[in-house]
């Protein structure tokens, strides 16, 4: 079944995410959307399934809490006339943990601006965003910066 997120609302789009099957095999949940859709919130807990082999959390399953996000909110911010496409990521492992991790993802008016204003005449333009992973001790686990290509559609 496809959905258009497009035509959903941050509510809708939460529950279908959280069934999404990678997600929900590495124990990702996205726990808020904002009604503006500037604004995520995602967390895992620490499971028998997600844990690497000195029992913290995997690497790669700490990454995948964040992937898909920033590009998704940005295609709904931004609309069908652009082209939203993840282009690179950067993860540093800063600390080990067992405790539950979250991360907050937030586009500002500032970015969507810088966005609009570097893609106006058809060029391509490569926002860089920074999203920290945390405990619930509030220790940085991970710090992550993503590349996201943006292109308005020609015409």
């Amino acid at each position: 079944m496809k959905v258009d997120f497009m035509n959903v609302s941050p509510k809708l789009f939460k529950r279908i995410i959280n069934w999404y099957p990678p997600y929900l095999g590495a124990g990702v949940k996205v726990d808020h959307i904002s009604d503006d859709w500037k604004e995520l919130h995602v967390s895992m807990g620490l499971r028998w399934y997600n844990r690497n082999a000195v029992g913290t959390h995997f690497g790669g399953s700490l990454y995948s809490m964040i992937d898909p996000h920033l590009m998704l909110l940005l295609m709904r911010l931004l609309g069908k006339e652009y082209l939203v496409w993840d282009k690179s990521a950067t993860i540093d492992f800063v600390k080990a943990t067992k405790k539950n991790v979250t991360a907050v993802i937030k586009i500002s008016d500032a970015d969507l601006e810088a966005i609009r204003r570097h893609t106006e005449k058809g060029d391509k333009y490569f926002s860089k965003f920074f999203i920290e992973i945390r405990d619930s001790g509030n220790d940085l686990v991970a710090g992550v910066e993503k590349v996201i290509y943006v292109r308005k559609k020609p015409r």
